[in-house]
């Protein structure tokens, strides 16, 4: 009697460590942007994935600079980022298998009401160079992030160089985008800010909106498998259930249907082409 209490013992233990390891297996690891994480879409998104599938994900966010070290390392199974030359480089190093578009939203100038510069309605070249012409203050991330590197480009696109043409006026927060936000504010300076950011920074003072809405202020998202030829470890069909969701009606519908004070902060445009 004794040995067969044994071994039902060691059965049971067999099938708990066979049930664990079958959790485990249900999990994934997301690479992410700073952003994304903060803004909430991922807290709203993922417990309907996990509903829907029992797929759990577990979130890794840095800054736009960094969210690919752990993926070229083979330490996350998916990418969800808005820096589309870094993730087609990725894919063509062979680190990811192939990347789609999931969403868009997008970046705006945010500047005291009395627009110091006159740039309200403008086009964010005009708006950019106006600014720099006049000392306007203006805040920039200076952090090295998705939103930072973006306005870089766009003092590029509107022929500054910034490095050169920078002076008291403008002004590193060093910081997140809310960090940034709030020293514009105390400041009355100029800032880049993604839309939801904006949506979500409550205390805004005189800040508003001044330009908005010039396609060069698109911030598009992409998602991709890592890839498992090169890193066995990575969950592919999880992972691939993943993209395929968040691509699917379903799951652009759930993007589409986050919201923030009754506004929307991300617009799906999936069309599974892949790029």
């Amino acid at each position: 009697m004794g040995r067969l209490s044994v071994a039902f013992a060691l059965f049971c233990g067999l099938i708990a460590g066979i049930a664990a390891s079958f959790a485990e297996d249900r999990s994934i690891v997301l690479a992410t942007t700073t952003a994304t994480q903060e803004s909430g879409l991922l807290d709203y998104l993922l417990p309907i994935f996990r509903d829907k599938t029992g797929i759990e994900v577990t979130v890794i966010a840095r800054r736009a600079d960094e969210v690919l070290d752990g993926p070229r390392r083979g330490e996350a199974d998916v990418v969800l980022m808005h820096a589309r030359p870094q993730e087609e480089k990725f894919v063509a190093d062979g680190f990811g298998v192939k990347r789609f578009d999931v969403m868009y939203n997008d970046y705006v100038l945010i500047a005291p009401k009395s627009d110091p510069a006159a740039v309200k309605g403008k086009d964010i070249v005009t708006a950019l160079k106006a600014i720099e012409a006049k000392g306007a203050p203006f805040v920039t991330r200076g952090d090295r992030s998705g939103t930072h590197a973006a306005e870089l480009a766009l003092w590029i696109v509107a022929g500054i160089d910034i490095a050169a043409a920078k002076g008291a006026w403008y002004r590193e927060a060093g910081q997140g985008m809310a960090s940034a936000l709030e020293a514009a504010r105390a400041a009355n300076a100029y800032v880049l800010s993604d839309r939801g950011s904006w949506i979500s920074f409550r205390d805004r003072g005189d800040l508003d909106i001044v330009v908005e809405g010039d396609r060069r202020l698109l911030n598009q998202y992409g998602v991709t498998l890592v890839n498992p030829a090169k890193f066995p470890n990575v969950k592919k069909d999880l992972a691939q259930t993943f993209i395929d969701w968040l691509t699917s009606p379903e799951g652009q519908g759930a993007i589409a249907a986050f919201k923030i004070d009754g506004q929307q902060l991300f617009f799906p445009n999936s069309d599974r082409s892949g790029g």
